[in-house]
C-alpha cells in the first residue's frame, strides 16, 4: 500500500485544516487507517484512527472534540479535519495503514508526512 498525505500548511491558532491521505490499494476497505504526528525533537504520537467500515474511531485525548477522522472507501481516501488548532498541534502529520486486528502501526504502511504549523 502506498500512502500520499497532503493538506498541511501554516495556520493561525484557532484555525482549521483538512488533511487528506490517498491510498493506492485495491483493498483499501480492509485497512484500519490512522494519523500520527511528530513535533520537532519529539517522538511520533498517535492522533486518530478509523476502522475499516468507518463506524469506529479512536482519538488521542489531546485532540478529542477538535479533530475528526473520516474515510471514503470508494475513493481510497482518509481525512483528518482539524479545528480549533493550537500551537502544540504543530508537527509533521503521517497517515498509516494496517490490515491486522488489532493494528500494529510500527510494522504497517506509512506515508511521507505533511507539515502542519500553527502560529500563536
Amino acid at each position: 500500500v502506498q500512502l500520499q498525505a497532503s493538506g498541511g500548511g501554516l495556520v493561525q491558532a484557532g484555525g482549521s485544516l483538512r488533511l487528506v491521505c490517498a491510498a493506492s490499494s485495491r483493498t483499501f476497505s480492509s485497512y484500519t487507517m490512522s494519523w500520527f504526528r511528530q513535533a520537532p525533537a519529539k517522538e511520533r504520537d498517535f492522533v486518530a484512527a478509523i476502522w475499516r467500515s468507518g463506524t469506529s474511531t479512536d482519538y488521542a485525548d489531546s485532540v478529542k472534540g477538535r479533530f475528526a477522522i473520516s474515510r471514503d472507501n470508494a475513493k481510497n481516501t482518509v481525512y483528518l479535519q482539524m479545528n480549533s488548532l493550537k500551537p502544540e498541534d504543530t508537527g509533521v502529520y503521517y497517515c498509516a495503514a494496517d490490515d491486522r486486528e488489532p493494528p500494529n502501526w510500527s510494522s504497517g504502511y506509512w506515508g511521507q508526512g505533511t507539515q502542519v504549523t500553527v502560529s500563536s
